[in-house]
């Protein structure tokens, strides 16, 4: 099984997804995306793999700076993607993906789901 989880180790939700995974006797491969951010084509392959029908469903919608960039008012998908590459703190978190099937660690017990 190969697993792994797009992590945020300031985020108590993104913490405790992986100390669930690691009571699973899990070791995921663990990206920080805010140290290591994804590209345009990693961002829409997951939210296709977590089954979202628009990448907002995957935006971080309180973040001062989605508000700055006024980002509620954009419908192109596109434009919120690049938005994100840019500022990867506007991705939600954390997410576990495993055999081409992710999930949204909030609550954690959601990645169970594809484990």
């Amino acid at each position: 099984m190969s697993v792994t989880i797009f992590h945020n180790p300031r985020c108590s939700k993104s913490r405790e997804t992986l100390a669930l995974l690691e009571q699973k006797s899990i070791q995921p491969e663990i990206i920080e995306y805010l140290k290591t951010p994804l590209n345009h084509e990693q961002i829409s392959i997951l939210v296709k793999q977590l089954g979202f029908s628009s990448v907002r469903q995957l935006m971080r919608t309180k973040e001062d700076i989605y508000k700055e960039l006024d980002l509620k008012n954009e419908h192109d998908e596109n434009v919120l993607i690049a938005a994100m590459v840019s500022n990867p703190k506007l991705i939600e978190r954390p997410i576990v993906v495993n055999n081409n099937k992710a999930a949204l660690g909030r609550p954690p017990e959601n990645i169970l789901s594809v484990l």
